[in-house]
């Protein structure tokens, strides 16, 4: 079976590029462009995330013979086709937002110039790359609001597919999570990763003492103790009993988790365990978190909230033909318009510095004392402009997101609905 993402695709591009090689439009120098038209329901900006994924598969992007014999198997047999794909290599240019950046409705996040052909091949390969790992980016950079400074952890590995854990946890830590469960997203891309241990390894034991000590022989006393296996304040007590006063932590995972804090905290406090840290978990979203702000808590544990997007699982970005051999194109019917021609884009920012304005207009922003450019090169002639080492470039990210998340206004971070933190214009 081929590695290559060649197949992870809808047939109609094929049938298109067929349609356009028979008729002789498929090389037509094309501009497509990947924007949401809204923000989900009364979120207040996104946060691109992806791209380094995007361009590693794009590297890959070439049709073997084990990917032609599976598209023949499905009767795609037009012999101009197949040995259209046989050569084909992407050799056009990408430009977009840099990876981490905050976007709002309109925002050409990924600007693609290519033969037609080339191009629209790689309409759903962007997609769901960029819709999937810009969901997870934009509900978890709301959490690591909602937190306050307190570190989060990513940990729903399973509560997802298997390769979406993987880019969900990349995604998460761009924007600020201090580490993720799974260890697929350490390995490919440096994202520190942490654990201990479940529910079953308590039960495992004869009792919960024999499990504590086990688990503080073999990591020593700086682990974290889940305590509410059976009675949580109990559980409290034996592990400061078994660990002493320097244990790590102790993690609640069930009932009422602001009142079992607070009453965690007085009990660590009243056996000297002073440093020992509170860590919750249990189902907890951006708005759990935020409930938990006065509660004497540590650090939180994400996961089916998080790998799903908290409510809004896709970004709802669409790629989009702007422009067909320099003449601006545009779907026009009611409810889905566009706008034609290729974009520049630059973020208008007030004297403190704090962003005011997404301007997006076709051809050249007329640009004013302290704006930012947001299009960046990322392939030119079919190679990529910047290396993608994967723990680089996500570092890089990283660093990005924390620099401009400084630039948002302060509504920015209310969690209640509302319009998005700045509007999109066009002047």
């Amino acid at each position: 079976m081929s590695s290559s993402p060649v197949l992870l695709t809808d047939r109609y591009e094929l049938t298109m590029v067929a349609a356009a090689l028979a008729d002789g439009t498929a090389d037509r120098d094309c501009v497509f462009e990947v924007f949401a038209r809204r923000l989900p329901h009364g979120r207040r900006y996104g946060v691109l995330a992806g791209t380094g994924r995007l361009l590693e598969a794009l590297a890959d992007f070439r049709f073997g013979d084990d990917d032609l014999a599976a598209v023949r198997a499905q009767g795609i047999t037009d012999p101009t086709l197949l040995a259209w794909l046989a050569d084909v290599e992407f050799t056009g240019d990408v430009d977009g937002y840099a990876e981490g950046e905050f976007y709002f409705p309109g925002s050409p996040v990924l600007t693609v110039r290519a033969p037609f052909g080339q191009a629209v091949l790689l309409e759903t390969l962007v997609l769901s790359v960029l819709n999937h790992d810009s969901a997870i980016a934009s509900a978890a950079t709301r959490m690591i609001g909602a937190a306050g400074g307190r570190p989060c952890i990513e940990m729903g590995s399973r509560r997802t597919h298997e390769e979406a854990a993987v880019a969900a946890a990349r995604a998460a830590w761009l924007v600020g999570f201090g580490s993720t469960s799974n260890l697929a997203a350490g390995a490919r891309y440096g994202v520190p990763t942490a654990g201990t241990s479940a529910h079953a390894f308590t039960l495992l034991h004869d009792d919960e003492a024999a499990a504590f000590r086990a688990q503080v022989d073999t990591l020593g006393t700086g682990t974290t103790l889940l305590v509410d296996t059976y009675d949580t304040l109990q559980g409290i007590r034996t592990a400061i009993e078994v660990a002493g006063p320097e244990l790590g932590a102790v993690r609640l995972d069930s009932g009422d988790l602001g009142s079992l804090a607070v009453q965690a905290r007085e009990l660590l406090d009243s056996l000297g365990a002073h440093r020992t840290r509170v860590t919750v978990t249990s189902d907890l979203d951006e708005h759990a978190i935020a409930a938990l702000a006065a509660a004497p808590v540590d650090g939180y544990g994400v996961g089916t909230s998080l790998v799903t997007g908290s409510g809004s699982p896709t970004a709802g970005m669409v790629y989009k033909l702007v422009e067909r051999d320099g003449v601006p194109v545009a779907k026009t019917a009611e409810g889905k318009r566009s706008v034609g021609g290729r974009k520049s884009a630059v973020r208008r920012h007030d004297a403190a510095g704090t962003a005011t304005a997404e301007v997006v207009v076709p051809g050249d922003v007329a640009r004013l004392d302290g704006d930012r450019d947001l299009l960046v090169p990322l392939v030119r002639a079919g190679r990529p402009v910047a290396d993608l080492d994967p723990v680089a470039w996500l570092r890089a990210a990283r660093d990005h997101h924390e620099q401009v998340r400084t630039t948002m206004p302060p509504e920015a971070w209310s969690l209640s609905r509302g319009e998005p933190a700045i509007d999109t214009v066009d002047a």
